[in-house]
């Protein structure tokens, strides 16, 4: 599939904000959801990771909210993935286990030539998460 070009899409000049998130915990994306919207974002949400890679080629988001730990496929092969689709989203790792997992997502992703990965720690506090999607 192709993706289409960011400057077809642009509205009084600005392109439009799409948030995809992908977290196994409903409530969570619910929430990230939540406060995306007020920001301003249209947001695709799954909780699962098998849907995740139609629904980034369905959305083309401009931001990702990637949890690391999920069933069936994890953060960290979610990123390769990004990584061969030559993302440019702006891809925010969260995580409520172990800090590592952050660590080697940033890694993987800085050494796969992702642009730009942030990353966050459960329970997110309403500010950071604001922070992190502006």
């Amino acid at each position: 599939m192709t993706k289409k070009n960011d400057s077809e899409n642009v509205v009084n000049g600005e392109t439009p904000k799409r948030l995809l998130v992908v977290d196994d915990e409903r409530a969570f994306g619910e929430y990230v959801k939540e406060v995306a919207v007020d920001l301003g974002y249209d947001v695709v949400l799954t909780d699962k990771a098998t849907d995740f890679m139609s629904s980034y080629i369905a959305a083309q988001p401009t931001n990702i909210v990637l949890d690391m730990v999920m069933p069936e496929i994890d953060g960290v092969e979610l990123i390769s993935w990004l990584a061969l689709q030559r993302c440019t989203a702006k891809i925010i790792i969260v995580t409520g286990y172990n800090p590592r997992y952050i660590e080697l997502a940033e890694d993987l992703g800085g050494a796969k030539g992702l642009p730009d990965i942030v990353s966050l720690t459960k329970p997110v506090a309403l500010r950071d998460l604001r922070n992190a999607l502006s």
